[in-house]
């Protein structure tokens, strides 16, 4: 008896249901030829006791594939980004026989043998005219440089402009006037979790394309170069990536790619590059003179420990220890001593000894600085002509 009621309760439940349906869909059918604008017609309540299902989830599909790609980015900066060929001619000294050997009056002395060493690397094309930026290790000593255009495998021999061992920068030119120039971005606005994308040709497989984002921002102190002002990443960078392009997500360029972090040779997610506008600034000198003219004080500088900053009378740990001035410098002329805190540089505040000399070869020569120093746990200012820094090898800072 039970399932007979059930069943006549569903088939009435599924009537009224139809009934509905029907008489909706007349009322809509009404409404298309009553008037092409859509009208707010009422829906009729569903029978009692029938649950309306809710509609299904809408699904959002992207109008193009490249919405989640990074691939306009990518295809504007890789023409700008060629490989770099370099040879070196080298003597190796065969081994010779020893002094009043026999052996000699039959072989005679050994004579050296000329081998050729070759590399590979990246450059950044940035002026219409051929200019590329490239890394100074990427041409160091190179006898010969050939630069490769991605497009249509084009190779064209090319000179040294001048170089940078500071910074490890370098430009080169070739004749790839056809070539178009990469767009300049802003290093300064970069912000740690920005994408990024490093194009090069890692171990002379062919152009290459990375992504990752900025992992941090003003790394130095890494022992890399003299002058560190460094973009870190976890792009994926290789031998052979050196010289290329950091480009953002328009495709313009932020850093100049320059050393990894690596215990195999390959990438461990721990790459940096050169920040462009450090490099535009070193382009412009060795373009205007072949060389990057910086200031220089003449003092060697060290870290502050809690040790020695509460001894120094240094609150707050922060500034740039002189541990030694250099005799005749220009920090010497204005007596600065051994022991003197560094805690400011023309109104600037000095962090740390990286700071200071950040600062300090970013003057012209003959320029006048004003620090403040602390000496014996008083504060006193200090005014020093700037010199001229002497090359990388006999620099101090």
């Amino acid at each position: 008896m039970l399932q007979i009621v059930r069943r006549v309760i569903h088939r009435r439940l599924a009537v009224g249901l139809a009934s509905g349906l029907i008489i909706l869909g007349m009322q809509l059918a009404g409404c298309s030829r009553e008037s092409s604008q859509p009208q707010q017609t009422p829906s009729p309540p569903p029978p009692t006791g029938v649950t309306t299902p809710a509609p299904p989830p809408a699904v959002i599909t992207p109008s193009r594939p490249s919405d989640f790609s990074l691939h306009e980015p990518a295809q504007r900066a890789m023409p700008s980004v060629v490989n770099i060929f370099t040879s070196k001619r080298l003597r190796t000294r065969r081994p010779t026989l020893p002094e009043g050997s026999p052996l000699r009056r039959f072989f005679g002395e050994a004579p050296d043998e000329p081998t050729t060493a070759t590399s590979l690397g990246s450059g950044v094309i940035v002026t219409k005219d051929g200019l590329i930026l490239t890394n100074n290790h990427v041409i160091e000593g190179a006898d010969e440089i050939a630069v490769v255009v991605s497009a249509g495998n084009r190779r064209a021999p090319a000179k040294i402009v001048g170089a940078d061992p500071d910074t490890d920068l370098a430009v080169i030119k070739a004749d790839v006037q056809d070539v178009p120039p990469i767009t300049f971005g802003d290093s300064d606005r970069l912000q740690v979790g920005d994408f990024v994308l490093a194009i090069g040709d890692p171990f002379g497989v062919g152009q290459t394309v990375t992504m990752g984002i900025v992992s941090a921002t003003g790394r130095n102190r890494l022992g890399i170069n003299p002058i560190e002002n460094f973009i870190q990443t976890d792009a994926p960078i290789n031998p052979g990536n050196s010289g290329g392009a950091l480009v953002d997500v328009r495709g313009e360029l932020v850093g100049i790619n320059s050393a990894i972090y690596s215990e195999s040779g390959g990438s461990l997610g721990i790459g940096f590059a050169i920040p462009v506008s450090m490099a535009k600034q070193v382009m412009e000198q060795l373009v205007k003179s072949g060389r990057v003219s910086r200031g220089w004080l003449g003092v060697e500088m060290t870290e502050l420990t809690p040790e020695q900053a509460k001894q120094l009378g240094v609150l707050d740990q922060s500034g740039a220890l002189i541990a030694r001035v250099v005799p005749g410098s220009p920090a010497a002329r204005a007596g600065l001593r051994s022991g003197d805190v560094v805690r400011s540089l023309n109104g600037k505040a000095v962090v740390d000894s990286a700071t200071l000399l950040r600062e300090i070869t970013a003057l012209a020569p003959g320029q006048t600085a004003e620090l403040v120093v602390v000496r014996n746990g008083n504060e006193q200012q200090a005014k020093v002509e700037v010199g001229q820094r002497p090359p990388p090898a006999r620099a101090a800072r």
